[in-house]
């Protein structure tokens, strides 16, 4: 580094994950071996958004900026050797996104110091990232504490006659989860036809949009869990949980270029038929009235959706032959066959809630990590590492690498989620009136 020994960046009680409208301040340490002519030091923060179509391309076509305030923390002179030290401080807007990195582009921010010397001599610059968490709280949206429901049904046929119907439904315990929490599903299987189904599988799914003049739809499963077929003319029940692992809140608010949605898909092979259940994400989990109890209904009895929840497909009509539901059904268990969040042993991965989320400056029980003594704190940034600790520098990867999400697929062309009943019916009006 020539004259300069040393030139970093510090935060107050290295912290490294804020709020908006919190206040950030630091240090800017310099240490010369000889004096040092300076024009100007000065401290820059920024933060800003780009996006692009292009995977991990470092060109951004796209750019949006939240933050980008200078302040010179020292004006013309000279450096003596040794040890200097000049401190900074920046409010943070109120209204600004929580950090994220996706393949397609990234929400970030940090703190930049520069010394500006006289002409033909070398400037030197520093930089030292932080995060931001835009809290969702998941209570101030509507009907969130309500089931969402959906259901589908399929009909076989062979040379133009009618051989049987199947009915797939599927039910989560609510509409809105944080990190920790377990998503509750229950699912109906009606087969009335003569023939075995495949398996079933229920996966939680993250589509990203990066709004680019062409846009990119990034779609990515979470985890997701195996249950077996269902013989010929048998009524089946499948109960299962998702653990939610660290991830972006839904929708990412304040940021007009990247949009994060979630959705539960329940898809049955052979017959192929989908459900699709739009959950949310947030940091702040929903507080069920008294009344309300999370825990799993006991019996799968017909459930109205929850108000303004679009079914993936339109209700089960009425069987000539008989009612699906019909009484002389026996019901049976499904069996689970594979889930992506057991461990080598066998056994279901479980994490509290507390261990991935809380409120800033909420104290939390200690965890495996080198000092015990600092917060936890979750920050979700995509597929980077989400776990940090407000007492230390670096960031501190959780434990449990069995509950982060996978990578992002690597494809260049990524799939957008399948369409839900009224995107299909929209599909079909418009291909009507334009063949009139």
């Amino acid at each position: 580094m020539g004259k300069l020994q040393e030139f970093d960046i510090t935060f107050t009680n290295n912290k490294v994950v804020y709020g908006p409208g919190e206040s950030i301040s630091g240090t800017v340490k310099i240490r010369t071996a000889n004096s040092l002519q300076y024009k100007a030091i000065k401290v820059n923060c920024l933060g800003l958004c780009g996006i692009s179509n292009k995977i991990n391309d470092s060109s951004w076509s796209l750019e949006e900026q939240y933050l980008n305030s200078m302040l010179s923390v020292a004006d013309k002179g000279t450096l003596a050797p040794g040890e200097h030290s000049f401190g900074f401080q920046f409010v943070l807007p109120a209204a600004i996104p929580t950090s994220f990195e996706g393949p397609y582009g990234k929400v970030v921010y940090c703190v930049r110091a520069a010394i500006d010397t006289p002409r033909f001599s070398k400037d030197y610059k520093a930089q030292r990232p932080f995060y931001i968490l835009n809290m969702l709280n998941l209570n101030e949206v509507p009907d969130i504490e309500q089931q969402s429901c959906a259901v589908t049904t399929k009909k076989f046929s062979y040379l133009l006659v009618r051989t049987g119907t199947l009915m797939l439904k599927t039910r989560s315990d609510l509409r809105g989860y944080i990190p920790g929490q377990v998503i509750k599903l229950s699912t109906e299987i009606h087969n009335k036809s003569g023939k075995d189904t495949g398996y079933v599988l229920a996966s939680l799914m993250q589509k990203v949009t990066y709004r680019t003049k062409r846009p990119v739809f990034d779609l990515r499963t979470i985890a997701e869990v195996e249950g077996a077929g269902v013989k010929a003319g048998k009524h089946a029940e499948w109960r299962e949980q998702i653990i939610v692992p660290p991830l972006p809140q839904s929708a990412l608010a304040c940021c007009r270029l990247i949009d994060i949605q979630y959705f539960i898909q329940v898809s049955l092979k052979s017959p192929e038929a989908v459900v699709i259940l739009p959950i949310f994400i947030g940091n702040i989990p929903v507080n069920l009235s008294p009344a309300r109890s999370i825990a799993t209904t006991p019996a799968l009895a017909p459930v109205p959706c929850a108000a303004g929840v679009m079914p993936s497909a339109p209700p089960v009509e009425e069987d000539p032959e008989g009612g699906l539901c019909a009484g002389g059904y026996t019901s049976e268990e499904l069996p689970t066959k594979s889930h992506s969040q057991q461990d080598p042993s066998g056994q279901p991965v479980t994490m509290s809630p507390s261990a991935f989320s809380h409120a800033p400056g909420a104290a939390m029980p200690p965890c495996r990590r080198p000092d015990a003594s600092a917060p936890l704190f979750c920050l979700s940034t995509g597929a980077t590492i989400p776990f940090f600790t407000e007492g230390d520098v670096n960031p501190i990867p959780t434990s449990c690498s069995l509950i982060l999400p996978p990578e992002y697929s690597s494809s260049d062309y990524p799939h957008e989620p399948p369409p839900s009943y009224e995107e299909s019916c929209s599909t079909v009006d418009s291909s009507i009136n334009s063949g009139e």
